[in-house]
């Protein structure tokens, strides 16, 4: 049975046990602080920590003064959590952990850049930056304010921080690379011909299987009209074969001669021979041709000046690529960060880029602008989790850590030959995650893990009836049905009432391909994985398993959709001995009771704790400061005494 466990816990998600502390590896750049007002400007220039003005390079360690010995950058609170508090430094600290190594990349990039325009004496003003932003939201159509608010909202870039890091380089860079960029009138027609030229409508068909689209291209050969029936049937591209086939239109000079080539040398409904694209073998029928499209020529002056520019775009983003590289290969940089011996030599200095000092408050400032608020909150949740783990006097040893990584790796299927869990291997597979170390992983997922734990432990019990329940959600029967989900209930009465009349699975099928909204039992024809008992489907559940083969269930709502099933009967059991797999069971259960309960315990340690944020200027006060605050409200009775008769 022990292999058979082993396969049923590796299709869990590896890291489903991460709680809200978490390791974020969202790309978010969230500005706040000195350096968004800067770089508004332009990024900002440091000089090297020197008095004689020379360069890094000519200054003893001794005549750099260490940041930590400066009275004003004495370290400053970022948060206070039941009045414990989070400082700079130490969120800084874990920020770099995270993403210190990309941070600091940014920050000699700019450097370099910024010492390649002011070699060259080019300046990229705030009016510069603010017309590249209006034209780039005006190519979405977007007004510029709705343009950042989306920039925002989606990857959680603030406008300063989108001007300094994202458009101040790429004007930059444009500008360095501007004197190697030519557009030829042959360029601008090529890309003309391509936008307004003559277009083919083709439908295809691909397969990876060469004997099999040989067959099915001879057939379609024989018998154009058969080709859409033959896409919609066998063609292994999802997106097409959903519509017989049909592509868009393929137009000149778009990157791909070959297609281009076998697709205007087609007639209507001439099929072409078999070619390979990537790969797949493809296919191809003529729909029809489509005629160039001739704009007025008043438009014309305007339409190749806008094709000028992006082809200039286009260049200029392959150019910029080169001069980079060329800055950065010519570049003498020292990394600091990281390396004691160094960091002893230049204390307070983060790197040194061609002689100039990148301060370790300004490294410290960037990783806390970018990715403060999200390492922030995972901080908060740890530091009320210490401080629970102190008021009911529990610690987490170095042999619970030890314990927690061993039992990950029993759960989720990491075993040696002889039953035991394969600790090593499970490690390796936890860090060969991106930005993932060993330290993060210990510090964001295995401590707070035992600590929860050992706050909760006694609270969760695995009954009998957990086990049963588990038991035919994992192992009992399913029921296969077809699906078909609609967005109203006007139209799923349609659908049922169509179905109804005519009781067949197949037309069933044609029913949810072309009525249902789910994509899933739309592109299948109807066809969704069984459904199992106790999924979190109840009323779905429910009506599936009620149904016999071949019945036609009622309309169900599901979250404000309307589901119809048609029953296929039921699946056979594969594990039919409970106790076989009771053990399995049990641990399954007892692990997602316990994370469930110190889910709970955790939401409500942040309910009932008073916290101040001071990255996001928010304060939160406890249950018990909120009821405290209401009773003296209500004590203290209506302002003025109350309305007056």
């Amino acid at each position: 049975m022990r292999p058979i466990q082993q396969k049923i816990r590796r299709t869990r998600f590896r890291l489903a046990h991460l709680l809200s502390v978490a390791i974020p590896i969202a790309l978010s750049l969230c500005g706040s602080g000195v350096l968004a007002q800067q770089n508004r400007q332009q990024p900002p220039t440091q000089q090297p920590p020197t008095q004689n003005g020379k360069g890094v390079a000519a200054t003893p360690a001794s005549s750099t003064r260490k940041v930590s010995d400066d009275p004003n950058l004495a370290p400053k609170i970022v948060a206070t959590v039941n009045g414990m508090p989070i400082s700079l430094d130490d969120l800084a600290a874990q920020c770099k952990l995270r993403f210190g190594e990309d941070v600091l990349e940014d920050i000699i990039n700019k450097t370099l850049i910024l010492q390649a325009c002011e070699t060259q004496k080019i300046f990229i003003s705030q009016k510069d930056i603010d017309e590249e932003i209006s034209r780039t939201a005006g190519k979405f159509k977007l007004s510029t304010a709705m343009y950042l608010k989306l920039i925002q909202d989606e990857r959680g870039i603030s406008p300063e921080q989108y001007a300094s890091d994202v458009i101040w380089p790429m004007l930059a860079l444009r500008s360095l690379s501007r004197g190697q960029i030519k557009v030829t009138p042959q360029e601008i027609d090529r890309a003309y011909q391509s936008e307004f030229g003559p277009k083919v409508q083709v439908r295809g068909l691909f397969c990876s299987d060469l004997p099999k689209i040989t067959q099915l291209q001879k057939e379609a050969t024989s018998n154009p009209e058969s080709f859409k029936t033959l896409a919609k049937n066998h063609s292994e591209d999802p997106s097409s074969a959903s519509v017989e086939g049909l592509l868009p239109p393929i137009r000149r000079f778009s990157g791909d001669e070959e297609l281009e080539k076998i697709a205007f040398s087609l007639q209507p409904n001439q099929v072409s021979q078999v070619f390979t694209a990537g790969e797949m073998h493809v296919v191809l029928q003529c729909v029809r041709h489509l005629e160039p499209t001739n704009p007025p020529s008043a438009q014309m002056k305007e339409i190749q000046d806008r094709i000028k520019v992006e082809i200039e775009d286009h260049k200029l983003r392959s150019t910029a690529e080169t001069v980079y590289k060329s800055l950065r290969d010519n570049a003498d940089v020292t990394i600091v960060n990281g390396n004691p011996q160094l960091m002893a030599q230049y204390p307070g200095v983060a790197a040194i880029v061609k002689g100039q000092a990148v301060p370790m408050q300004r490294f410290d400032e960037a990783c806390v602008k970018r990715h403060g608020v999200q390492i922030l909150e995972g901080e908060i949740n740890r530091k009320l989790i210490e401080g629970a783990l102190i008021q009911s006097r529990f610690q987490v040893t170095q042999a619970d850590i030890d314990a927690e990584i061993k039992r990950a790796a029993d759960y989720y299927g990491y075993m040696n030959q002889d039953g035991s869990p394969n600790v090593e291997e499970w490690k390796k597979s936890v860090l060969s995650e991106d930005n993932i170390t060993f330290e993060m992983y210990v510090h964001d997922a295995i401590w707070p893990s035992v600590a929860l734990k050992k706050l909760v432990a006694g609270k969760v019990q695995v009954t009998d009836e957990d086990l049963r329940r588990g038991f035919d959600s994992n192992y009992g029967p399913r029921a296969e049905v077809l699906a078909c989900v609609l967005s109203s209930q006007r139209t799923a009465q349609e659908v049922w009432e169509l179905a109804r009349n005519n009781a067949t699975e197949k037309f069933f099928g044609e029913l949810a391909n072309q009525y249902s909204v789910e994509p899933s039992s739309k592109s299948n024809f109807g066809k969704v994985p069984p459904l199992r008992r106790h999924g979190g489907q109840p009323n779905l559940e429910k009506a599936a398993f009620d149904l016999k083969p071949g019945d036609l269930s009622g309309i169900i709502e599901v979250n404000g959709q309307f589901v119809i099933l048609k029953s296929q009967g039921l699946t056979t059991p594969v594990v039919k001995d409970f106790n076989a797999v009771k053990d399995e069971l049990y641990k399954d259960i007892l692990e997602k009771k316990q994370r469930i309960a110190m889910d709970s315990h955790l939401s409500k340690m942040i309910a009932d704790a008073q916290i101040t944020n001071y990255l996001t200027k928010k304060t939160r006060l406890g249950a018990a400061e909120t009821k405290a605050a209401m009773d003296t409200l209500e004590k203290a009775g209506p302002p003025n005494g109350g309305l007056r008769r």
